[in-house]
């Protein structure tokens, strides 16, 4: 796990002139148990040294004292993310201890509503009182999101919102405009720098897009020059989404 901490923090200190936020993925650090969360604590760490915004993607979805145990777990000195992925399939019940915990410690959820992968659609197309279910989903995201919302415009409860599906990241960004909107799928999952273009406000905010595989790994196991080809990858993507 040393070799895992290394390469994660170089990967941080590469990347740091380009991004401003960074979003690690739980379960490539739970895979490796014990010590594989210890080098996702380390990480997380190091990120805010380097005054990366942290947003903690687990994904996280259920119900009372676990749900606000998890909540704890990612607000709270255990892993300290300024930001957390939630699924709301459970309902309100189990999104409120997330919204209660990011708001006592000043931080906030982005909550799954309109994703990146390719059946997506199984549930989220879904049509319920004329509209499709995702639409829904993020209607009551923007009301959770309202009390937060500050002298920016934008909230504390945000969406996820993929970039594969641009015309209805257009249609959810003219409804919700006071609603941040992460969004994954650029880069290796398919979609383009024109695609998240309607992700953004006319004020160039509300919208965190993000580069994954696309950033961390362009190059080949064996390549000599792997720094170079991320700090090139990185300066691809800032130069694609400016």
């Amino acid at each position: 796990m040393v070799a895992f901490e290394e390469f994660g923090k170089r990967v941080l200190n590469l990347v740091s002139p380009f991004a401003a936020i960074v979003k690690p993925q739980s379960a490539f650090f739970e895979l490796f148990g014990p010590a594989g969360f210890k080098a996702q604590a380390t990480l997380l760490r190091c990120a805010k040294e380097l005054g990366f915004v942290t947003i903690l993607d687990a994904k996280r979805g259920d119900i009372a004292s676990t749900a606000t145990a998890y909540a704890d777990a990612a607000f709270g000195p255990i892993w300290n993310a300024d930001s957390l992925t939630i699924n709301p399939y459970l309902g309100r019940d189990a999104v409120e201890p997330f919204l209660s915990a990011a708001k006592a410690a000043k931080c906030g959820v982005f909550v799954l509503v309109r994703t990146s992968n390719p059946g997506s659609g199984l549930f989220q197309d879904l049509k319920c009182d004329g509209k499709p279910l995702y639409w829904h989903v993020a209607a009551e995201v923007a009301q959770w999101n309202a009390s937060t919302i500050g002298e920016c415009g934008l909230g504390d409860v945000g969406a996820v919102v993929g970039a594969t599906h641009p015309q209805e990241l257009a249609d959810l960004r003219a409804e919700f405009p006071n609603v941040w909107f992460l969004v994954p799928g650029y880069g290796a999952q398919g979609g383009t720098a024109a695609d998240v273009k309607a992700a953004y406000r006319a004020d160039g905010l509300g919208a965190v897009v993000n580069s994954s595989r696309g950033v961390v790994f362009p190059f080949h196991p064996d390549d000599p020059d792997w720094e170079a080809k991320i700090v090139a990858a990185a300066a691809k993507a800032q130069a694609e989404l400016k």
